[in-house]
């Protein structure tokens, strides 16, 4: 009796050319260029890079993406769409707060989503979706409609200001193969060396400065945003 012929899973004939005929449609690219910006980044990501990793045609994807333009768009409804809405029933200060720990936790899901979300104008539809649900929120909290959009534009500079920040400091903290805890220790012996003459502030408030907790200053800005606001809200007559 014949021997029945077995193969790696990578060698069995036909696999590979199934796989690349599954189905192609703008869901399945968007979810691939995620993955593809998670691994290489923005300045890398590209449609042929893309295509490579669906195993198509870099001209096949034109035919469900027009161009990069639209595709940075598509990734940015996508990053939005995992955002969950805090409870409508909460107060508008909770609301907030809970609203900024899930957009900063969605910009640090993905690589370069605060460049991405800085590099183009809210144009999807579940981007414009999160932005007017910050609106009814300002709105049902009774501030005047002439300063809802500039207080939901502090809000969304914050985070992403915030998350650049921690991004930068990892960043530096990774090129010297340290974690933070040691990054921080050597910036803080850095401050310690100065001549206390010149610069009595920076090496005082160095701890503060060198091993701060993200979460607890995080909350503090926004905090103090929310303070800001609320101090606005008693100044100004209720919208009608």
């Amino acid at each position: 009796m014949a021997r029945r012929r077995t193969y790696p899973q990578s060698f069995i004939p036909g696999l590979e050319e199934e796989t690349a005929h599954i189905p192609l449609d703008r869901g399945r690219i968007i979810q691939t260029a995620l993955q593809v910006l998670n691994e290489i980044g923005l300045k890398e990501l590209s449609m042929r890079k893309i295509a490579d990793k669906l195993q198509v045609k870099t001209a096949s994807l034109y035919y469900h993406v027009k161009d990069k333009e639209q595709l940075m768009q598509l990734l940015l409804d996508k990053i939005c769409g995992e955002m969950v809405w805090p409870e409508p029933s909460l107060p508008w200060k909770e609301q907030i707060l809970q609203w900024g720990e899930q957009f900063r936790k969605v910009v640090h899901s993905h690589r370069d989503a605060v460049e991405l979300f800085n590099s183009s104008l809210a144009m999807g539809y579940e981007r414009l979706t999160q932005i007017e649900k910050l609106y009814q929120l300002f709105v049902s909290a009774g501030f005047a409609d002439a300063q809802v959009p500039w207080m939901a534009s502090m809000l969304k500079n914050y985070v992403l200001g915030f998350a650049a920040e921690e991004l930068r400091l990892n960043a530096f903290a990774q090129q010297d193969r340290t974690s933070n805890e040691e990054f921080g220790e050597q910036y803080s012996r850095f401050f310690r060396q100065l001549p206390k003459d010149l610069f009595p502030n920076m090496i005082r408030l160095a701890p503060y400065t060198t091993s701060t907790d993200w979460r607890e200053e995080f909350h503090f800005g926004l905090h103090v945003l929310i303070d800001g606001f609320s101090m606005r809200q008693r100044a100004e007559p209720h919208r009608q």
